[in-house]
């Protein structure tokens, strides 16, 4: 059984910084293509950031570009989310997301959550102004 289990969220000033973690269990980590997206109070998911499953790529929404960082550790089976700058706008639901792909680089639908197969219960981030 998948399991995807995100922690590091929290209640957090702009501009500061938080980092996610998401540890996975029940699949082949190495195999697979990591995902964080987020969800705000009314509103869609939306992408945030993707990496490869050998870290050859990564792929960032526009709107946290330079902020966002993903990395992966294949030998922890877990995937990070450091986030600097952090801001007001920021705050959501964080969610890992998980799919098989032996692609080395991100696609598009890398960036789309109906692509992805396995998530996390999501993490709550928020940043107070």
């Amino acid at each position: 059984q998948v399991h995807l289990v995100e922690s590091g969220g929290g209640l957090v000033q702009a501009g500061g910084s938080l980092r996610l973690s998401c540890s996975a269990s029940g699949l082949t980590f190495s195999s697979i293509a990591m995902g964080w997206f987020r969800q705000a109070p009314g509103k869609e998911r939306e992408f945030v950031a993707a990496i490869t499953w050998s870290s050859s790529d990564t792929g960032y929404a526009d709107s946290v570009k330079g902020r966002f960082t993903i990395s992966r550790d294949n030998a922890k089976n877990t995937v990070y989310l450091q986030i600097y700058s952090l801001k007001p706008e920021d705050t959501a639901v964080y969610y890992c997301a998980a799919k098989y792909s032996g692609y080395r680089f991100v696609r598009n639908e890398e960036k789309a959550a109906s692509t992805y197969t396995y998530w996390g219960q999501g993490t709550q981030v928020t940043v107070s102004s």
